[in-house]
């Protein structure tokens, strides 16, 4: 039995993006099919005004870009790559290749063959999103991609250098300062100075997930993402700020984004509303929390963990913190949702940003068919069989 101390008044869980936004997309993709860099300018200056002689930055540029960033941003940036590298090693390292003979002479085996090419996109936007360099770019290299064509927005006008040294620590083959649908656009098809690629990674606004969503098919992509998620599941023994904290260190993602509490106590769930109440006045950051909080929060009170954790798999969340006295035990009791979150002392952010686990995840329900990106989004499993024996050969021709 559940108790709801506070409902969501708005839906969740619809398209990526309206009718304008995908009129308005499609318009913009089919304008670049047809006429190109004119057309990747044009958008560019009207949307990001943004029109230099290149979009893309020669090494010369990408040098003298980090060079003006901070030492300790270098290295910080260079430590949380490192922890990226590390996990994303670990995964290609677990996708093993294999060659059995089933039969005498008779030899089946699977490769993992990368992708050629693949874009990726790093958004701008009031917060960019550093880390996104990392988690694409980054892990497309390990994975072996030949090409990564990586596309970030001028903010303001202003170069974001930080990112741009990120995405060229990261082994990004090619930097365009460059935003938006015209960026993933030109990426996907091709255009005379920007290399068409097989396949488009990386988060951005409704107007980037839209291009995505209608480009699928002609090139892959890694998710089809909507509004940053979180679910805190949480018992007695959670600390009530704590627990608030962790809920609005995401709703203020976006005015959209899911923040929900399913706790054994309702005291605890209470408190936790008041504290969000204390705080949100406070946040510099409340016209995205506050509005995410309002219309999307939810705080659901159950009998047990198994029907917190029964409850948490129906929402099949991006993000699950996990406050509880034995955390692990959603390591068994779960199946639905992009990454777990294990105790208080493992917050949402450092997976969003430095720990080293991909932070590209599934939302809207998706990951009840779909992981988060990985190395294995960038690999191509295929097979492959040989007969050498006559005898196999025929045995096989009468079946």
């Amino acid at each position: 039995m559940s108790l709801e101390l506070k409902k969501a008044v708005a839906n969740t869980t619809g398209r990526t993006g309206s009718d304008t936004v995908a009129s308005t997309v499609s318009t913009v993709i089919a304008d670049i099919r047809d006429h190109g860099d004119a057309a990747v300018r044009e958008y560019s200056a009207r949307f990001d005004k943004w029109s230099p002689a290149q979009f893309r930055l020669s090494a010369e540029e990408i040098e003298r870009i980090t060079a003006t960033v901070p030492a300790q941003t270098i290295e910080d940036i260079k430590t949380v790559q490192a922890n990226v590298r590390g996990f994303a090693e670990k995964q290609l390292a677990s996708m093993l290749e294999f060659e059995v003979e089933t039969a005498p002479g008779v030899f089946l085996g699977q490769k993992h063959n990368p992708v050629d090419a693949v874009g990726a996109y790093v958004p701008g936007g009031r917060y960019p999103l550093l880390a996104s360099a990392h988690m694409t770019v980054l892990t497309a290299k390990v994975a072996g991609v030949k090409r990564v064509t990586a596309c970030t927005p001028p903010i303001r006008g202003e170069i974001p250098a930080a990112t741009i040294a990120a995405m060229h620590l990261a082994g990004a083959d090619e930097i365009l300062l460059l935003g938006g649908v015209q960026a993933v656009a030109a990426m996907a098809v091709g255009t005379e100075t920007i290399g068409k690629v097989d396949m488009l990674a990386g988060p951005g606004n409704a107007y980037v997930a839209e291009a995505k969503r209608q480009l699928f098919g002609e090139v892959g992509i890694d998710l089809f993402a909507g509004p940053t998620e979180i679910l805190v599941i949480a018992d007695h023994t959670a600390d009530l700020l704590l627990v608030a904290v962790d809920l609005l260190s995401q709703a203020e993602h976006g005015p959209d984004s899911p923040a929900i509490l399913i706790t054994t106590s309702e005291d605890l769930g209470r408190g936790v509303i008041e504290h969000i109440d204390r705080l949100l006045p406070e946040m510099s950051t409340k016209d995205f929390a506050e509005p995410a909080w309002n219309d999307h929060g939810q705080v659901h009170v159950v009998d047990d963990l198994a029907e917190a954790f029964r409850l948490a798999d129906e929402f099949a969340s991006e993000h699950v913190q996990v406050l509880t006295e034995n955390p692990r035990q959603a390591l068994t009791s779960m199946n639905h949702y992009g990454a777990l979150f294990l105790g208080e002392g493992t917050c949402v952010s450092y997976g969003d940003k430095v720990i080293g686990t991909n932070h590209t995840l599934p939302t809207r329900h998706a990951s009840r068919y779909t992981g988060g990106l990985s190395v294995g989004k960038f690999l191509r499993t295929v097979t492959y069989q040989e007969v050498t024996d006559a005898t196999s050969s025929a045995e096989l021709g009468e079946l």
